[in-house]
């Protein structure tokens, strides 16, 4: 049979979970391999990176879906289990979970909505737009699908990879900033940006880091895996604790959002104060390539109607 689609996939992997035990990503791909009757060459058939299995990339995103929708969770890395949502589902006996249905689901609709609103205004962050239907593409032109078929991976790459940050540890959380604004063009050495997050323990500041590889300037570095919304007495602590190490830049990043307040504030002052919420932080770890991994690279062509022009 041929390899069935990710939506296809969406009900049997929610099925398989319905046990209530924690699955491992790689023994839900074989059981439903098996469940599917997959040949071997079905098994081993590969996207056009070469870099994964077809069907391993479909129950993955079968997977990114249903977990937005909180029917599953991710209690430990690599593994899976149904949540109390999920069980409800199934005690429904779907006859079949896809996109439509997921849309149904309060938090599913809020988070594509979210995507949708957020690329609409233009802003450039983790959540751009995603399709109303899974064949919207179908109506573009083949640049433009291609476009749009990208910034939805990227979004979705960017969504998970927030997740992910927001589960670390506060250590490991530093240290995935150190990555970061090494990648960027910071700190020196890393084993010197190393040495200086998470060691001066100054007030509001968790860190120093070199502006550039010289050492000519220094930027104070607040880096919290922060729960709830940051408002503006978190940014005014921060800036009382530069001005009293007489510093003049400051990054504070997060993983959560600024309120409007703590953005107006840290615009007013003396000091300058560069506020990273959650959003452009997945998008800044996305674009140095922090926690991210290549699996691709297509090159996009037209017809160079110069060349058949006579001289």
């Amino acid at each position: 049979m041929a390899i069935p689609d990710f939506q296809t996939l969406m009900l049997p992997l929610l099925q398989l979970a319905g046990d209530g035990s924690e699955w491992l990503f790689r023994d839900a791909v074989t059981r439903l391999a098996d469940e599917f009757a997959l040949t071997e060459d079905e098994r081993v058939q590969r996207i056009p990176s070469g870099l994964a299995p077809v069907f391993a990339n479909r129950v993955g995103w079968a997977r990114t879906h249903l977990k937005h929708a909180e029917l599953i969770e991710s209690p430990r890395r690599g593994m899976f289990q149904i949540t109390a949502s999920g069980s409800a589902l199934l005690a429904r006996k779907p006859a079949k979970i896809d996109m439509k249905m997921l849309d149904g689901i309060d938090v599913y609709r809020a988070y594509r909505s979210k995507a949708k609103s957020q690329s609409e205004s233009g802003e450039a962050t983790a959540a751009q737009a995603l399709p109303t239907s899974v064949t919207a593409t179908a109506e573009m032109p083949p640049d433009e699908a291609i476009d749009s078929a990208y910034k939805r991976y990227k979004a979705e790459i960017e969504l998970e990879l927030l997740d992910r940050l927001r589960a670390v540890a506060p250590a490991r959380f530093e240290e995935v900033v150190v990555d970061l604004l090494v990648a960027m063009g910071y700190g020196g050495t890393h084993a010197d940006a190393g040495r200086a997050i998470g060691k001066s323990g100054d007030g509001g500041i968790d860190g120093i880091i070199n502006e550039d590889r010289l050492g000519l300037d220094v930027i104070y570095v607040q880096a919290k895996r922060w729960e709830g919304t940051v408002g503006r007495p978190e940014i005014q602590k921060f800036a009382g604790a530069l001005q009293g190490q007489r510093a003049t830049k400051g990054v504070f990043i997060t993983t959560s959002t600024f309120t409007r307040e703590a953005r107006d504030f840290a615009g007013s002052i003396t000091a300058k104060i560069i506020l990273i919420d959650g959003e452009r932080l997945a998008a800044l770890m996305v674009e140095h390539d922090v926690g991210v991994a290549r699996v691709g690279s297509y090159v996009l062509k037209r017809l160079d109607n110069d060349y058949f022009d006579p001289a």
